[in-house]
C-alpha cells in the first residue's frame, strides 16, 4: 500500500524478575485504544458498492466527486461501471474518466489501495474482504444496506467522516479471518492411465464456512479433527465454523452465542444436531480445523465461504480451517466496544423487551 499503517497489540507478556524466580504477567490492552494511524497521507481509496441497487446511485456519485475533488485516486470495479445509469450520465462523466478500474479475481489491487469505502449492507464488507487474500486495508463501512450490523457509519454526514479518515486518528478494529483450504481428490489421465489427484483451493473468510448436507434428504455425517485429534462427528444438518464477527450472523441463528470481535477465538456450532447435547463450543484461535466426510457417510457435503463460492465435497476431500494470518481492518464510528453494543441493541434488538411497572407500597400489600 502506499501508505503504511501501525496497529497497537491487542496482547502483550512481560516478564517480571524478583530475587527469586520469574513471574509472567499478561497485559490485557484496552479494545478502545486501538488507532489507525498514517505514516503519511493516503493517496488512493477503493468504493465498493452493491451491484444493482438504484438507491446507491447517488450517493455513489456524490462520494467521488467529493474523492476526486480531495485529489484521491478512485479505484471502482468494472462492472459498477456497466450500469447504464452510471455510465450515461454526461454530467458525471469527468469523474469516470478518472476512475482506475479493475475486474474481480483476475486484477491484483493489494498494493495499490490505501483503504477502502463500501457503500451498502454487511454483504458488501463480506465482498470487499473477498477481494484481498492476504493484506486488507482499513475498511470505511456505510449503511445503505438493509441489516448494517457491519456498517456503522451513516451517509448523511460523509464529508466530516471521510475526511476525519484521511487525517488519521481513528478507532479501528481488527476483524480476525479464517484461512480455508480445500483439498478435492480427483482424476486425471497420463499416457492413457488414471492417476489420483489432489486439488487444492484456499479462501479468507471473514463470517463462517459452512458444511451441510445440501439437496440430500440424509443426515450430515461428516467428522471434525482438532490439531489432529478426531473430536466428534457431527450428525445433523450440518455445522457452522465462525469467526467472532460470523457470531452474530448464521452461527446465533443456530443457537451460538454472540462473541466481541477482539476475542481471539473460533466458533463450531452445529445446525440441527442429531443430538440434544451437542452444544456449540469456542475454541481459541490458531488451532487447525479439519472437516471430512465420516467413512460411513450416506451422501456428500456441501462447503460455502460467506455464503459464496459454494461445492460440493466428497469421500476423500478435506476442509482444513485455522485463524487467518490478516485481519480485516475495520474503522469504528465511535470505538469496538460502543460499537459492537449499539449494532447488538440497533440490529438484532438485543435483550429487548418492555419494562416491568413499578409498585408502590399500598400495591406490594397485595
Amino acid at each position: 500500500m502506499q501508505a503504511d499503517m501501525k496497529f497497537n497489540q491487542c496482547v502483550q507478556q512481560q516478564a517480571l524478575e524478583n530475587s527469586n524466580n520469574k513471574v509472567w504477567k499478561w497485559h490485557i490492552q484496552d479494545p478502545a485504544s486501538q488507532r489507525l494511524t498514517w505514516n503519511k497521507p493516503p493517496k488512493s481509496v477503493l468504493v465498493v458498492k452493491k451491484i444493482q441497487d438504484a438507491s446507491l446511485l447517488q450517493p455513489f456519485k456524490e462520494l467521488c466527486v467529493f474523492l476526486t475533488e480531495k485529489n484521491m485516486i478512485v479505484y471502482v470495479e468494472s462492472k459498477v461501471l456497466a450500469d447504464t445509469a452510471i455510465a450515461g450520465d454526461e454530467s458525471f462523466g469527468a469523474v469516470i474518466q478518472k476512475f482506475c478500474t479493475f475486474r474481480e479475481d483476475l486484477d491484483d489491487i493489494s498494493n495499490r489501495v490505501d483503504f477502502i469505502i463500501c457503500l451498502g449492507g454487511d454483504g458488501t464488507l463480506l465482498y470487499a474482504s473477498s477481494l484481498f487474500q492476504e493484506s486488507v486495508p482499513p475498511v470505511m463501512a456505510f449503511h445503505l444496506g438493509s441489516l448494517g450490523f457491519l456498517t456503522p457509519f451513516k451517509f448523511d454526514t460523509y464529508q466530516s467522516q471521510v475526511t476525519q479518515i484521511i487525517e488519521g486518528n481513528t478507532a479501528i478494529i481488527l476483524r480476525s479471518r479464517l484461512r480455508v483450504r480445500v483439498v478435492k481428490k480427483g482424476i486425471i489421465m497420463t499416457n492413457g492411465d488414471s492417476e489420483g489427484s489432489r486439488k487444492s483451493m484456499q479462501y479468507q473468510v471473514l463470517n463462517e464456512v459452512v458444511v451441510d448436507r445440501g439437496p440430500s434428504s440424509y443426515l450430515s455425517n461428516v467428522d471434525l479433527f482438532l490439531d489432529g485429534h478426531l473430536i466428534t462427528t457431527v450428525q445433523g444438518d450440518g455445522v457452522i465454523v465462525s469467526t467472532p464477527t460470523g457470531s452474530t450472523a448464521y452461527a446465533v441463528a443456530a443457537g451460538a452465542s454472540m462473541i466481541h470481535p477482539n476475542v481471539p477465538a473460533i466458533m463450531i456450532t452445529p445446525i440441527c444436531p442429531h443430538s440434544l447435547s451437542f452444544r456449540p463450543i469456542v475454541v481459541p484461535a490458531g488451532v487447525e480445523l479439519k472437516i471430512m466426510l465420516s467413512r460411513d457417510a450416506r451422501n456428500t457435503a456441501w462447503v460455502s465461504f460467506d455464503g459464496r463460492k459454494r461445492q460440493e465435497i466428497c469421500h476423500g476431500d478435506s476442509i482444513t480451517i485455522t485463524t487467518s494470518c490478516f485481519p480485516v481492518p475495520s474503522i469504528c464510528f465511535r470505538d469496538p466496544v460502543n460499537d459492537w453494543f449499539e449494532s447488538l441493541s440497533q440490529c438484532l434488538h438485543w435483550n429487548v423487551r418492555k419494562k416491568q411497572n413499578y409498585l408502590s407500597s399500598e400495591e406490594e400489600e397485595f
